[in-house]
């Protein structure tokens, strides 16, 4: 039988590693559809608990009889093919979907918009979505991310569109088949799947294949890579946007503030209005041109997507504001590319003003680590001050001489410190920060746990003084 909308509201779906930003929110989806929902993940966390309140049944650990009368199992990439659950799935011919086979299923019966990209695709995502929200088109949406104002990753809503993030990764988003799609950038990642900018071009360009007949493209033909790409497309039926400095959607009159961003937005050469951002940044203006030119694409009016815009306040783990202590500013980002690290560390120097710019980096996979070594290091040097975690493995199991303190062995010691102890982090930190300063986390590992910390220490630290 073909698996349709129809036949997996008849079933009962068992999700292998639930509690993760992608797989959580096509469970919370699946949920609202009235599917019967039920899974695990190595350990509880909010994210469970909120999907348990949603009528899920939920287990912490993983063991084959948590599968239950399962018909069909949803798994993440990230699970170990050894999983008992996946093993005993397999040995009982339970029909098994990746996590994008999934969410592709769902985006089925809708106008789906893909947004894909090395960088940037959470946030690009997510202003999609809240400009198309404020246009009264209430779309449905699936991120990578939690949406600052919303505080859901996901949601099924009563319109026409499904706007999804599509990661590459691993080359699963060819699995989504999209009405539309978004490519912000194109560069080398990923490094544990692709072994070379090359490999990534060309998934890239199946994806564009996979756009339907008749369908669009809205690309940012700044990014060398997606020109590249873009020079090879050879579909007629194919509408291709582009934005960016030269595109067909273009900017002028940049203000760049500490804190918020504006620029005038034209489309062809015509004046199509202001566009004001809560959120700082040249590539959050480059973002929500493409989130706009998307939108009036699905058929949104001008001023209520860029009054949608306004509004946008940012997704967690993207330059997230975590709070202010003793005028010591502290903020959370996801960056863990070079080239997401430069923008951020770009950024963070705009926010901090004439105060000191102190980043703590935990650099994500090995592979990453190793391919890239050079490149964090001139990108990390825009940070006065720079600590340096040891590696976050992901499932990675270590590469013998690959270490942070590669990274560090290439920059100036009397700026970065190779430190992988947390506890000794926060410490120095308390140290050394001083009102009107900026400390950062960066980093897709566990980093983001020390902000809380350091937060309520120097609360701490100043209210004893």
């Amino acid at each position: 039988m073909m698996l349709t909308l129809a036949v997996l509201r008849t079933k009962s779906v068992h999700f292998v590693g639930m509690g993760g930003a992608g797989m959580s929110g096509i469970a919370r989806i699946m949920l609202s559809q009235g599917v019967r929902v039920a899974g695990s993940d190595a350990k509880q966390s909010s994210v469970l608990t909120s999907l348990e309140a949603l009528g899920a049944h939920i287990y912490v650990g993983h063991a084959a009889a948590n599968l239950g009368d399962a018909d069909l199992l949803v798994v993440s990439s990230a699970i170990d093919e050894k999983n008992p659950e996946l093993v005993a799935a397999k040995n009982q011919g339970i029909t098994i979907l990746g996590r994008a086979e999934a969410l592709a299923l769902l985006m089925s019966e809708s106008i789906s918009v893909a947004v894909a990209g090395t960088h940037g695709k959470t946030t690009t995502t997510s202003m999609l979505t809240v400009a198309l929200q404020s246009a009264g088109m209430d779309p449905s949406f699936a991120i990578g991310g939690m949406i600052n104002s919303a505080g859901t990753n996901a949601h099924l809503g009563t319109g026409k569109s499904f706007i999804a993030e599509a990661d590459e990764s691993d080359g699963s988003f060819l699995a989504y088949k999209p009405f539309g799609a978004i490519i912000t950038n194109l560069e080398w990642d990923h490094v544990d799947h692709f072994p070379d900018y090359a490999s990534v071009l060309a998934v890239f360009h199946e994806f564009v294949q996979s756009i339907a007949a008749d369908g669009f493209l809205v690309a940012c033909t700044d990014s060398p890579g997606v020109r590249e790409l873009l020079a090879g497309v050879t579909r007629s039926d194919l509408k291709i946007i582009s934005y960016g400095l030269e595109g067909e959607y273009s900017f002028s009159h940049l203000t760049l503030g500490a804190n918020q961003s504006s620029a005038r937005i034209s489309h062809n050469g015509r004046t199509l209005g202001e566009l004001t951002l809560a959120i700082p940044g040249e590539h959050n203006v480059m973002n929500a041109m493409a989130a706009l030119a998307a939108g009036l694409e699905l058929g949104g009016e001008l001023a209520p997507l860029l009054s949608g815009l306004a509004t946008f306040t940012g997704a967690r783990r993207r330059f997230e504001i975590k709070g202010t202590a003793h005028g010591i500013r502290v903020i959370d980002d996801y960056g863990h590319h070079p080239t997401e690290v430069a923008v951020t560390l770009a950024t963070a120097r705009r926010f901090a003003g004439s105060g000191k710019v102190i980043a703590i980096f935990q650099p994500h996979r090995y592979s990453r680590t190793k391919a890239f070594t050079k490149e964090f290091a001139e990108a990390l040097s825009v940070a006065d001050r720079i600590f340096l975690l040891e590696i976050y493995p992901a499932s990675e199991a270590p590469i013998p001489g690959v270490s942070a303190l590669n990274i560090a062995s290439l920059m100036n010691p009397a700026q970065s410190t190779f430190e992988p102890s947390m506890i000794q982090i926060v410490e120095n930190i308390l140290e050394i920060a001083q009102p009107g300063d900026v400390v950062l986390t960066l980093g897709a590992g566990d980093v983001n746990s020390l902000a809380p910390v350091i937060l309520t220490s120097l609360v701490e630290k100043y209210s004893d003084s």
